[in-house]
């Protein structure tokens, strides 16, 4: 996580050598996710990096008075530590139906050329930097995994939350115990970018809450600094995109967020040919993602058990794509050897990954050679 000293509106701190996709607010998604013929913002080649800037939702919200200067100076923010983009985008006249659109804030899309449909985009995150010293925890209505029990009164709850270092130079957000009170209980940061995606092979741009095989809003909270994501491309320059940027997220995401704040990512585009594709993780019906440690296989559906379900049967194929490891000692395998965890249960699809342990498979992996 790089550092940062307040705040980094659009441009600052940028190298003029370096890619760059900046979040202004005239180009930026809002409640939606790029489709077939979505004019890219930018045009890249195989390998390159990409600086990218990216705004959190929280604080632009109707429910939160669509004012962030006011609703972030309700909470003693100066002015100046509020994105200038957030503020124009809330000021500015484009509608969003909370009906039929979702609430996240999306960059791009990026074109990487001479990718095509069949093959895999993988987008590895080099950097994580907040753009902001602070972040918001919300709860609202009808969402969250307890709809009906909170809120509890008849307004939605954001928990305003100040990012903190501490003197061994880790941040974390301060989350008080009771309201106004001075206890508070620390949250360390592992920022993420909760979307990642491409574009999906249709006229009609997609919803930006649900998540699915083109990527979106995934909300895995692996995807940290040094760890990447494959999607399977569906448009011609896949039309890659991020948003929903977090500083922190438990597994589950109950309440419906968790520690949303802006932040700046610094990515690589990687295409991979459909062949190799194939060789190395089979066909995915869901994104895979991958750390020094660990092969992530997701699994998603309206239902938990059927995500559940699909994610194991992910996993079964690529222990056979991989490793060439036959379908029934896969199912033992992962039984005894595999940890499935809740992604999230928020997001209108639920989320299931498993994290296979890439060590365990070394000395197959050489005798496969």
């Amino acid at each position: 996580m790089g550092d940062y000293t307040g705040v980094l509106q659009v441009g600052d701190g940028i190298h003029h050598a370096a890619r760059y996709l900046p979040s202004t607010a005239e180009d930026l998604f809002w409640g939606e996710l790029p489709a077939r013929g979505d004019r890219a913002r930018l045009s890249i080649d195989s390998g390159d990096v990409v600086m990218v800037d990216t705004v959190s939702h929280e604080g632009l919200l109707e429910d939160q008075g669509r004012d962030p200067l006011r609703w972030f100076g309700s909470h003693d923010v100066d002015p100046e530590l509020v994105l200038d983009e957030a503020v124009a985008l809330a000021r500015s006249e484009r509608t969003r139906d909370p009906q039929r659109q979702g609430p996240h804030v999306i960059t791009g899309p990026i074109q990487v050329a001479d990718t095509m449909p069949g093959d895999l985009l993988r987008i590895t995150v080099l950097d994580t930097t907040p753009r902001v010293p602070y972040g918001v925890i919300s709860n609202r209505h009808g969402r969250g995994a307890l709809p009906g029990e909170f809120p509890r009164g008849a307004n939605a709850v954001s928990v305003f939350t100040p990012i903190d270092r501490a003197k061994d130079g880790s941040w974390s957000g301060r989350l008080p115990l009771v309201d106004g009170g001075e206890r508070s209980v620390a949250i360390p940061l592992a920022p993420f970018l909760g979307i990642m995606g491409v574009a999906v092979d249709a006229e009609q741009r997609p919803h930006s809450v649900p998540p699915g095989a083109h990527g979106g809003n995934i909300d895995l909270n692996l995807i940290v600094e040094g760890s990447s994501l494959y999607l399977p491309v569906q448009v011609p320059g896949a039309l890659a995109y991020v948003g929903d940027p977090h500083f922190a997220q438990g597994g589950g995401e109950v309440a419906l967020t968790a520690l949303e704040a802006s932040l700046r990512a610094t990515l690589q585009f990687d295409a991979i040919p459909a062949e190799t594709a194939l060789r190395e993780f089979g066909t995915l019906a869901s994104p895979l993602a991958e750390t020094a440690d660990h092969l992530i296989p997701t699994g998603l559906d309206h239902t938990l058990d059927v995500a559940m379900q699909n994610c194991v049967r992910a996993a079964i194929a690529l222990l056979g794509s991989r490793y060439g490891m036959a379908p029934h000692l896969a199912y033992a395998y992962l039984s005894a050897a595999t940890d499935f965890e809740i992604t999230q249960v928020v997001d209108l699809v639920t989320g299931v990954h498993a994290r296979i342990r890439k060590s365990d498979f070394r000395s197959s992996a050489r005798m496969q050679r």
